[in-house]
């Protein structure tokens, strides 16, 4: 099994998936297969053996499902290149876990809380509290105690925002794919294919802002590389804001939330977050309340004004008077 999660990747992921799914492929085998599964025999691996993996993981019920398509997927490439017989899927036939949608749409007042603890990370540093009785603690320096970020991560948080881009489109984003002058990221491939994002005024002043220092926008330790993740970060700024159980991920649900309650449409918060399928943006239906407000302000509005005796002026229909019309005969 080990052997064949490393053939898997190398011939199949990472030639024809894209950067981020190959990741997650890699992290879902390396992490949970592997350990699992991996001294078993590819060909002899039974359902019940990875119905058990499945089992275990039961409190991440989309982590579980997710380990089943990865694994079938590896069977599927295994089929077709001989590595075992046709038809060999240990996978096939085992009950996925119910998943529940998560939707965390941020307030506005977990925004601010937020903002003001980036800008404190930006800034002084989130200073975090040392255990005075632990035997280490008197070898942590009095100006070590607190967690400063890195300025292009805290812009790589406020793009998340401003744009409701994926993680991986602002991580991975080229200053040469940022068009300043026309206010556009020109993303040559996204989950979606090529994408055109539009820039707002916050977002060009976070560009603006930014240091020029390599190919990337938000550089890692090595600058000609693009930084990796932002759990630490993020994992700072939403304990000093007092906020768990909040994904990054969750930025772009809250971009799009904003953008429904405002009755933008849609259609336009489609175009916006780059879905190239209306079903996609379906999920944000039940936000986009503007014409229910109005047709709900609209019905309670005449029936408040019933309750008070204000009755809306009658309108007395004009009636047309037939015409009389002579017949006449021609002979």
């Amino acid at each position: 099994m080990a052997e064949l999660v490393d053939r898997f990747m190398v011939d199949h992921v990472r030639a024809k998936r894209k950067d981020g799914t190959a990741e997650f492929y890699r992290d879902v085998l390396d992490r949970i297969v592997k350990p699992a599964l991996g001294t078993a025999k590819a060909d002899k691996l039974t359902r019940v053996q990875v119905s058990k993996l499945h089992s275990s993981l039961a409190e991440t019920p989309f982590q579980a499902n997710r380990v089943l398509a990865v694994v079938g997927s590896m069977y599927a490439f295994a089929a077709r290149t001989d590595i075992v017989a046709e038809g060999t899927h240990p996978a096939r036939g085992i009950e996925k876990f119910k998943e529940s949608r998560r939707e965390r749409f941020l307030t506005s007042d977990e925004l601010e809380r937020i903002g003001g603890a980036i800008r404190e990370a930006e800034t002084v540093g989130i200073a975090w509290t040392v255990d005075e009785t632990k035997p280490t603690a008197k070898h942590v320096a009095k100006e070590k105690r607190s967690t400063r970020i890195a300025p292009s991560a805290a812009a790589a948080l406020r793009l998340l925002l401003f744009t409701g881009c994926r993680l991986r489109e602002i991580l991975h984003l080229r200053w040469q794919h940022v068009d300043i002058e026309r206010g556009c990221l020109f993303l040559p491939d996204s989950k979606s294919g090529r994408k055109t994002v539009i820039l707002n005024a916050p977002a060009l002043s976070v560009l603006n802002n930014l240091e020029w220092i390599g190919p990337y926008v938000v550089p890692g330790d090595d600058p000609e590389m693009p930084r990796h993740d932002l759990k630490r970060p993020w994992g700072a700024i939403t304990k000093r804001a007092g906020l768990t159980g909040v994904r990054l991920h969750d930025l772009r649900h809250t971009y799009a939330s904003f953008g429904a309650g405002s009755g933008l449409g849609l259609p336009i918060i489609g175009r916006l977050l780059g879905h190239t399928q209306a079903v996609t943006t379906a999920r944000y239906a039940h936000l986009d309340n503007d014409p229910l407000r109005r047709a709900s302000e609209s019905i309670a509005g005449q029936i408040a004004a019933a309750l008070d005796g204000k009755r809306p002026p009658t309108v007395t229909p004009f009636r047309r008077k037939a015409a009389r019309w002579k017949m006449h005969s021609y002979n």
